[in-house]
């Protein structure tokens, strides 16, 4: 059925939401309370085309996944209907209309590619990606932590190579960094977590795919550049466990590698940047305040788990399981005595509960009251704050497997940057840990040790006593 912009702006309430996308004319009233970003979200574009902000965070296969048939009411010419203006550029830094991104190979740090993703990135784009909670304290240590520790360089030691390479999982990689599960990757570039997957199997990395990931598992599967690609994926246990199942069976099904279970944020974080922006285009009908785009879509995570989800998740797969979120060496201890085969020391980057101690002072709490982890078989990964080689190098000599990155894979997306963006911030940060290996007198990651450092000022930030 041929339809007018007339008839689609009549359903613009609660009670009758009618949305285009790509053309398409969709009656999405009874889904409003079941969506997972919340109600709110559609009922911005109720009785008009919603194709941007639909684009931003889903892919097509979306469309078909979470709509019956019968909600189709009809089309129309996508150039009738004047699109919304939430998802445009109403950050006040960016003018990409006067200038095109910088040259790729003018990018030296990773810190650059920050400066052009606030730049280029939408408003809304930039508070979900840059926002941490509260006043940021936790944000801003986690970085500053890697700061208080000092390298101890060696000197006259024949260095003619380095080998940056490791294994994660059992899965070989050529550096001990892999893309943390970040969400909505589509905000950054329109390929989303499948560039991350293509730039992740050329240069040899690993990847957890976010459980709020904007592609399907399916597509990011077959972004990748071989089969034996290591793609993880990352579970938020749901309200509704059955929805938690069918991410897991969809996983399996697809062949990933383990499954990342995330337990650092039962509620999500007050990140006041992100709700601040959001304030100002709530639904005429909504008496929603403040609600941004993190608390939106982490609304389904449910809040009701304790351990003995492991054995939950363990009938349901035999699959390495990796648990992401461990914020203390007690609870350290904890997840190793119940068979998990890898932790995350995370703070969830300073989103979840600010003044969080940083993980790297988990790490150095392990060291101290738990060092039989370290010898164990369980793996100890480590993200937050990372932004340069010798972050990287200073968390493997205190010891930690490898190094998750989430916020710098998703600024190098952006300004249509793509995989070559995500390619060399790779290259980067690959330079770094090279040079820096040769500094400190090591020929591979295996030869870092604790002894290549200076962690004093950080041991200060010790606790007094754990409880064991």
């Amino acid at each position: 059925m041929k339809l007018t912009k007339e008839d689609i702006a009549q359903h613009n309430s609660r009670d009758s939401c009618w949305v285009a996308i790509h053309g398409g004319v969709y009656d999405v009233t009874d889904f409003l309370d079941s969506h997972p970003g919340g109600a709110n979200v559609i009922l911005r574009c109720a009785g008009r085309d919603a194709t941007n902000e639909f684009d931003s965070v889903h892919s097509k296969e979306t469309l078909t996944e979470g709509l019956p048939k019968s909600a189709l009411k009809g089309h129309i010419d996508a150039t009738e209907l004047k699109t919304s203006n939430y998802a445009e550029n109403t950050n006040p830094d960016c003018n990409p209309a006067d200038s095109s991104p910088p040259p790729l190979g003018t990018l030296i740090n990773l810190h650059d590619f920050e400066q052009v993703a606030q730049k280029y990135l939408t408003a809304n784009a930039w508070a979900y990606y840059s926002s941490g909670a509260d006043d940021e304290i936790s944000k801003r240590n986690n970085a500053k932590a890697y700061q208080k520790v000092s390298l101890r360089p060696r000197i006259l030691r024949k260095i003619p190579s380095v080998d940056t390479t490791t294994s994660i999982l059992g899965h070989k990689v050529s550096l001990p960094v892999y893309i943390s599960p970040v969400g909505i990757a589509k905000f950054a570039h329109p390929d989303g977590e499948c560039a991350l997957a293509a730039a992740a199997g050329k240069d040899g990395l690993a990847q957890v795919l976010a459980n709020g990931a904007s592609m399907p598992i399916e597509r990011v599967m077959e972004a990748r550049t071989s089969a034996d690609q290591p793609l993880f994926a990352q579970l938020y246990v749901n309200r509704d466990i059955n929805k938690s199942v069918d991410t897991i069976r969809r996983a399996v099904k697809v062949g990933a590698q383990a499954i990342w279970i995330t337990v650092d944020s039962p509620v999500v974080g007050k990140r006041e940047m992100d709700e601040r922006l959001n304030l100002s285009v709530t639904a005429e009908d909504s008496t929603a305040q403040g609600q941004g785009v993190a608390k939106i879509m982490a609304s389904s995570i449910s809040p009701f788990i304790d351990w003995s989800i492991l054995s939950w998740l363990r009938d349901l797969t035999d699959l390495p399981v990796v648990i992401k979120g461990i914020q203390c060496v007690e609870d350290a201890v904890l997840a190793y005595e119940h068979g998990v085969q890898g932790i995350v020391l995370s703070n969830h980057g300073g989103r979840s509960q600010d003044t969080a101690q940083s993980p790297l002072i988990t790490l150095l709490e392990i060291r101290k009251f738990a060092p039989f982890l370290l010898k164990s078989k369980m793996q100890i990964f480590i993200d937050g704050g990372i932004r340069r080689g010798t972050d990287v190098l200073k968390a493997i000599a205190l010891g930690a497997t490898a190094v998750g990155l989430g916020r710098p894979f998703l600024f190098s997306l952006s300004a249509g940057y793509g995989e070559k963006g995500v390619r060399r911030m790779v290259k980067i940060l690959r330079q770094e840990i090279e040079s820096n290996m040769v500094f400190l007198g090591a020929t591979s990651l295996q030869e870092l040790c604790p002894e290549m450092v200076n962690a004093g000022r950080l041991e200060r930030d010790l606790v007094g006593s754990v409880k064991l």
